[in-house]
This record gives structure tokens, C-alpha cells and sequence, in this order.
């Protein structure tokens, strides 16, 4: 997508805001790791780090996301509690920002056909940001439309979404 007509949606105000753990979340995130930490050694290891994920998430990480985490959060011994509640919280605020693109793909998509026409974008866009003209949704719409048919899959809406500009320019 080109920068001259992709969505900059923060100029509109669309912004990812970091998480704040609430208790409740802290209190969990906690008595995971506590759990996993088996021994009270302090830290997690790399196999620890995986069941702790499923714990949280439901799901088992692959090698490759926990070693990810290990690197980017860890040190030589592992992963201790105060750097494991960063990497948790950024990524609950990763899963809340999916959910958010999720939520309004489906507000956008008010027929539930499972995609998007240039009808239903600008039909969307003028209710919440009408100084945003005609000709720029269309624009914008034409180039997401990949293949040309008049539809836009929930994959191209949230590559759009994600889609940061000043990356790009």
C-alpha cells in the first residue's frame, strides 16, 4: 500500500494504547509464573516459559515464540517474574489489538458476509470520520482489493490496520 493514500489512522486517532495489568491480571500472571517456577528458583527456563504461555494464552508457543521471549526479555539464567509480567502484558495488549481490528472489521461488515465492499467501507468511515473524502476511501479500498473482485477479506483489513506509514515512506 502506498503511503500517499494508505490509512494513517493515529492522525484520526486510532491508537494503540499499552496495557495496564489490572489486579485481577497481575494476580494471575503471578501465580502462573509461581506455579512454573517449580523449586523457587526465581526465574523460568525456556521450558518453564512455554507451559506458563499455555497457561495464559491456551495455547503451547512454538520453539521459535519462546525463544523470542527468552531473548528479548530474558538473561542468561531465564526469565524472572518482573520481566515475565512485561512480555505477558505486551502480549495481552497484542491479543487485545487483534480483537479490537476484529471487532470493528465485523462493525464494518454489517451484512456478516465475511468481507468488505467499497459500499460498506465508506459507508463505515463516513459515520466516525466524515472529512475523510469519498475519493480516498476508494482509493484506498482499490488498492487493498488485491485480486479486483470488490471484496476485501478480514486478512487485508487487518494488514491495513496494522499498515504503519512512516515505516514506509
Amino acid at each position: 500500500m502506498s503511503g500517499r493514500t494508505g490509512f494513517d489512522l493515529g492522525q484520526y486517532g486510532y491508537r494503540t494504547m499499552p496495557k495496564d495489568l489490572n489486579k485481577e491480571e497481575k494476580r494471575l500472571l503471578s501465580s502462573v509464573f509461581h506455579q512454573v517456577d517449580v523449586g523457587g528458583k526465581g526465574f523460568l527456563s525456556r521450558e518453564d516459559l512455554k507451559i506458563a504461555v499455555a497457561e495464559v494464552f491456551g495455547y503451547k508457543p512454538s520453539k521459535l515464540e519462546a525463544d523470542h521471549l527468552m531473548e528479548s526479555y530474558g538473561d542468561s539464567t531465564g526469565l524472572n517474574l518482573p520481566m515475565f509480567m512485561v512480555a505477558m502484558t505486551e502480549k495481552m495488549s497484542k491479543a487485545d489489538q487483534d480483537g479490537e481490528i476484529r471487532h470493528t472489521f465485523m462493525a464494518f461488515d454489517s451484512q456478516c458476509r465475511g468481507f468488505l465492499t467499497a459500499e460498506d467501507l465508506e459507508k463505515a468511515v463516513s459515520c466516525v470520520a466524515p472529512h475523510i473524502p469519498h475519493h480516498s476511501i476508494h482509493s484506498t479500498f482499490r488498492e487493498l482489493d488485491r485480486d479486483g473482485d470488490g471484496r476485501v477479506s478480514y486478512k487485508d483489513f487487518d494488514s491495513m490496520m496494522k499498515y504503519n506509514t512512516s515505516e514506509h515512506l
